[in-house]
């Protein structure tokens, strides 16, 4: 392995602690969370094969999330990523944990860096160029979990994608299509184009100058990346195009991950560990969990996806996602009431006025305390350790800038900040005063990495992209196969319907399952809209039966999965 410097090993100390809270039953005895295999649920087929390989190499759950990262920065470049940032959450022997490596606001950042004249917010400002980006945490992150849980050396984890990226690939027809519309929206004002427009299908794709990043970054660490050759390409990058941008060498030498203390609850006798804040996808689980479960009067006898859940879900999510425009913010820059949040008495409160047939007026809904674009990974290894992982450029291709010389794209991150609170994002959801724009601040994110287990063994492993979506998703999905027993395939395929607050009385379904016409005038009926919305999310996850993990790719995209040779299958 490449010697890495005490200094360069401060990038993964975080500035936290985690692994204080004990799963339910969990314990430390040897061998007492053993599987029968490995397993790996990704986004698509290269990144499946290497995250597989390192398991079947001797590298644990860690060491094969870290090779699924950076090659998805390569194969899946509209969303894997080393130019953007993520949540990670952990079970390791047993123990849960929870990293945080989104990005950070540059110091220079204001409150109202997108605000025209007027007071408005610039179109396009807060998601295109180089203004829209934030400082990336992705490499940093991958190292400190490595760092603190890996069994193979960093560069044999980081190696398969520089091959990938060296050597190429055969971009799938998804990946050009989802180019080709990114494009249309960035191209004219971003570098995109030159780096991307040759792709096409049966030709090999490779990328140079993004497999010499990677190479200095096997070698040096974060510090490969943060400093040196790539970080002043970085810099360089921010003066280019129309909109100039703020990230400086001085932002991304003070960028560190944090260890926080995951989010654990139980649910119908499965620990659940998931995402704390500045991701607000953890709460918002739980609370969904909660609340459906103090209301299991209205959904006894009620028929999956049937009007009657539909409407009973969109009711529960309405209110998680009023509590979320309000409270919910970076921790290290707002107080996040999250006990109160996620305090029984309280989530039995919310849940009593969810109304039985109609929509409960929207503007009652109200706190009540005082991109669909990403990509997620899960793992799982035969120690019974797991990783769910999600990370993001934010939009597809993010920011749609290519830093030159270095080859990897930039997040649009700093949209999912209230640019001016009670404006909704590119996913239509509005923020208040606590997510607003304050250098080195992390913006709030709806991604949701979850693990839940039985006895500190993994009993599912899932996460979604999505954007706001993600939180709905993963709650569908997690009922789909533990409250109504339907076999992980046929949870995934699912029809799913999303609801958020806002625009009011909307339910929105996807492309590859829209609504049946009878479904639709139903729930038209009780005084929904229906809207297509344009992405159909795609969950990564794994199942743990009897010991055996069970992995069934999404078909709405191109997901991948993997378990090791000599398994036991279901």
């Amino acid at each position: 392995m490449p010697q890495i410097s005490r200094r360069q090993t401060l990038w993964g100390l975080g500035l936290g602690t985690a692994g204080a809270l004990i799963l339910p039953e969990a314990g430390h005895g040897k061998g007492r969370y053993a599987l029968r295999a490995g397993a790996v649920a990704t986004a698509d087929e290269p990144s499946a094969e290497i995250g597989v390989q390192i398991l079947e190499a001797g590298g644990n759950a860690v060491d094969a999330a870290v090779a699924i990262g950076f090659a998805l920065a390569v194969s899946y470049p509209e969303a894997g990523n080393i130019g953007g940032g993520g949540f990670m959450t952990l079970v390791m022997k047993g123990k849960p944990y929870f990293l945080d490596y989104r990005e950070t606001a540059p110091a220079k950042s204001t409150a109202d860096m997108y605000l025209n004249a007027q007071g408005d917010v610039r179109a396009g400002s807060t998601v295109i160029g180089n203004l829209a980006a934030g400082t990336p945490g992705t490499v940093a992150g991958l190292f400190a979990a490595h760092r603190r849980f890996g069994k193979l050396s960093w560069a044999r984890v980081v190696t398969p994608a520089i091959r990938l990226a060296r050597d190429g690939f055969t971009p799938p027809a998804q990946m050009i299509k989802i180019y080709r519309e990114a494009y249309g929206e960035l191209g004219r004002d971003t570098n995109l184009g030159n780096y991307f427009g040759a792709m096409a299908e049966g030709k090999t794709f490779t990328q140079p100058e993004l497999a010499k990043t990677l190479e200095a970054i096997a070698r040096r660490g974060p510090a490969g990346f943060y400093q040196g050759q790539v970080a002043r390409q970085l810099v360089a990058q921010m003066s280019r195009g129309s909109e100039k941008g703020l990230i400086s060498l001085f932002d991304l030498e003070r960028y560190r991950p944090v260890w926080r203390p995951a989010l654990t609850s139980s649910w119908q006798g499965y620990g659940v560990v998931s995402a704390p804040p500045p991701s607000s996808g953890g709460i918002a689980l739980l609370q969904l969990l909660g609340m459906k479960e103090a209301r299991a009067d209205l959904f006894k006898g009620v028929s999956h996806n049937s009007a009657d859940y539909i409407h009973l879900l969109a009711e529960l999510e309405k209110r998680v996602f009023a509590d979320r425009a309000v409270y919910l913010g970076d921790p290290d820059f707002v107080e996040v009431p999250v006990a109160r949040l996620l305090a029984a008495d309280y989530i039995k409160a919310r849940a009593k006025d969810v109304q039985a047939e109609f929509p409960s007026p929207t503007a009652q809904i109200q706190p009540g305390l005082e991109k669909p674009q990403t990509t997620h990974f899960s793992v799982v290894d035969s120690d019974g350790n797991a990783v769910s992982n999600t990370y993001t450029l934010n939009g597809w291709y993010g920011s749609g800038v290519v830093v030159e010389g270095a080859g990897f794209l930039l997040n649009n991150e700093m949209d999912d900040f209230s640019a001016k609170p009670g404006v909704a994002n590119q996913y239509g959801v509005v923020g208040g005063d606590a997510n607003a724009i304050q250098p080195f601040k992390r913006p709030l994110s709806s991604m949701t990495p979850t693990i839940l287990t039985q006895n500190g063994v993994p009993a599912m492993v899932l996460g979604s992209p999505g954007g706001s979506r993600i939180i709905t998703t993963v709650f569908q999905v997690l009922l789909n196969a533990l409250d109504y027993k339907m076999s992980l395939k046929m949870a995934v395929d699912a029809p799913r319907y999303h609801h958020q607050l806002l625009p009011e009385n909307t339910i929105f379904t996807e492309p590859y399952a829209p609504a049946s016409d009878d479904l639709r005038r139903e729930l038209e009926r009780r005084g929904y809209s229906i809207e297509a919305q344009n992405y159909n999310g795609e969950i990564a996850a794994i199942q743990v039966l009897d010991g055996a993990p069970i992995v069934a790719p999404d078909p709405r995209a191109r997901g991948a999965g993997r378990v090791t040779q000599g398994a036991f299958g279901h």
